[in-house]
């Protein structure tokens, strides 16, 4: 399988406060946006792989909800885990 245990603990860790800290909104948004990367990739190959495009469409529609949580409780959280992941600030500000 491409992500073994060993390489979510290094997401959590790096992302999160520590490895084992699965719960925080920074770690899974990391989570998400690598097995996006990773589906993207296969996508890219496979173009006529409707369920994966559509599990593809799922992780973005989480990914999306959880940074809107987080925009919406701690902008500064928020912020750094936009800058660290280098995504494209997708909450508009009203």
């Amino acid at each position: 399988m491409y992500l073994s245990t060993e390489k979510k603990a290094e997401i959590f860790a790096k992302h999160g406060e520590v490895a084992t800290n699965t719960g925080s909104a920074e770690g899974q948004v990391a989570l998400f946006t690598y097995r996006i990367a990773h589906l993207t990739e296969h996508l890219k190959k496979n173009r006529k792989d409707f369920s994966t495009q559509l599990a593809l469409q799922k992780l973005v529609g989480k990914r999306r909800g959880i940074l809107a949580y987080l925009h919406k409780k701690d902008i500064n959280r928020y912020r750094a885990i936009i800058k660290a992941l280098s995504l494209r600030d997708i909450i508009k500000s009203v």
